[in-house]
């Protein structure tokens, strides 16, 4: 049974680990496998720490035998984004400056995981300081999208969403500020969930939020319970009581209202295969009972909004390490630097303003709709030799980030939104849909999430260079 452990689902693997019908160190083993065949072709997993994935493993397997509860995620392997310090582990953030870095101590997400019976057993690819939706960089060289080896697989949490397409892990840790746990979730046919601010307790940066990749929507609600209990000693801690995401999922859906966009109400070009797909969602909807109408809120402010306060946080990320190592930084990450530099206080306010105004204008819409469903990316999976889109369906982008707008868009608005398998292009390339929900509503947005999982099942097809089926 080993062998096949690794195309179980997280929540399949925890019942069976604390059944004792199988052991974490047969879980881990079987992922361990499967890296050692599928990574090589899609170079997903950039640091393997095997030994101490092994040495967690038999801690929980050891708990279990004293009748201790090894926790929530017991013996799930997990590799953590290559942004989030993992002690005594390499973390280069992508960058050549920290190539070999090795930190002292674990981010808090971290020690958090593995309190809670996480495996760690190494890091996930991601773009340099996890800035561009194109999972490559300097150190490792890209990750590939394993529906098509030649195409991207997204970013920047692409590593994480790979090892989960391929069933090299169970479960995955992510970070989202323009769009990187939904897109590459959605290049790659798996789950990522952006939660509202303060859901997964991290630092001051509202914009910027950890969260869940999985394989299904019980399993990202399974990681969800962990990764959003409150933490009073951290800065951005929701004060709203833990609740179980995983418990109730299975919701009567009927009469309840979606506003649906393929297009963002003609607000962006979007690929017609992508439009499809999200306009195909319709039906499934209403065959869940769902009132459906071809709306859209006006998120025009939403552009500006953004690309300040982004530029503003990688001022003060990137902008000493630039000054000293101007040669081994990006081009892309040193313009959007430059940008922020160049911004004042007055500029940080009215944007701060804008958003406001915006998170109420889109309050007040998402009492009309309980849900906005959206197309996730712009485009699907492009050639991976390829930094960024510049032109969709006519229309030239401004910037290396615009083709991500109706990801970051959202972002802007402070909602919660999933990335769940939706469908497919006619050459075979993965596409998702995006479902918003109510501010602080996630338990709500997997509910619907699961609902068209279920009634869908596009989470099912694996990528043709798996050998095994589920």
């Amino acid at each position: 049974m080993t062998t096949g452990l690794c195309y179980q689902s997280a929540t399949e693997l925890v019942r069976l680990i604390r059944g004792k019908e199988v052991s974490a160190v047969d879980v881990l083993e079987s992922h361990l496998q499967q890296i050692e065949a599928i990574n090589p072709s899609v170079n997903a997993i950039v640091t393997l720490a095997a030994d101490h994935g092994r040495r967690l493993a038999k801690e929980v397997d050891t708990k279990l035998c004293h009748g201790e509860d090894p926790g929530l995620l017991a013996g799930l392997p997990i590799a953590h984004k290559d942004l989030v310090d993992t002690k005594n582990i390499r973390t280069t953030y992508g960058s050549r400056i920290f190539a070999n870095h090795i930190p002292d101590q674990n981010s808090p997400i971290v020690d958090t995981l593995i309190g809670a019976g996480a495996v760690t057993i190494g890091k996930t690819n991601t773009p340099e300081f996890g800035a561009g939706s194109q999972t490559f960089n300097e150190v490792f060289g890209a990750t590939l999208n394993p529906y098509d080896l030649a195409k991207t697989c997204g970013g920047s949490s692409g590593g994480a969403a790979v090892a989960l397409a391929t069933r090299m892990l169970p479960i995955a840790d992510g970070s989202d500020l323009g769009g990187s746990l939904r897109n590459p979730a959605n290049f790659c046919n798996v789950v990522g969930f952006r939660t509202s601010a303060g859901r997964v307790p991290d630092t001051w940066n509202s914009l910027r939020i950890l969260g869940p990749l999985a394989r299904t929507v019980s399993d990202c609600a399974l990681l969800l319970n962990v990764m959003a209990k409150p933490n009073p000693a951290i800065a951005l801690s929701s004060s709203l009581d833990h609740i179980d995401f995983t418990k109730n999922l299975e919701r009567d859906f009927r009469g309840t209202r979606i506003a649906l966009s393929s297009d963002f109400g003609g607000q962006l070009p979007v690929d017609r295969a992508v439009q499809k797909v999200v306009s195909d969602s319709a039906v499934t909807f209403r065959n869940l009972g769902c009132e459906a109408e071809n709306i859209c809120p006006d998120l025009s402010e939403a552009d500006d909004i953004f690309k300040t306060l982004r530029a503003w946080i990688f001022a003060n990320d990137h902008g000493e390490i630039i000054t000293r190592h101007p040669d081994l930084v990006k081009e892309t990450i040193i313009w959007n630097t430059e940008q922020g530099k160049s911004l004042t206080g007055e500029d940080i306010y009215l944007a701060e303003n804008a958003r406001a105004e915006l998170f109420k204008r889109v309050q007040g819409f998402m009492q009309e709709f309980e849900f906005l469903v959206l197309p996730v990316s712009q485009v699907p999976p492009f050639d991976v030799e390829q930094e960024y889109i510049s032109e969709i369906d006519g229309v030239e982008m401004e910037t290396y980030i615009d083709w991500m707008k109706s990801c970051y868009l959202v972002s802007a608005t402070g909602l919660p939104a999933i990335s769940v398998p939706a469908g497919f292009t006619p050459s075979g390339l993965p596409v998702g849909i995006q479902i918003v929900g109510r501010h602080y509503q996630e338990h709500a947005v997997l509910q619907l999430a699961k609902a068209f999982e279920q009634e869908t099942k596009f989470n099912k097809r694996l990528p043709d260079q798996l050998e095994h089926t589920v």
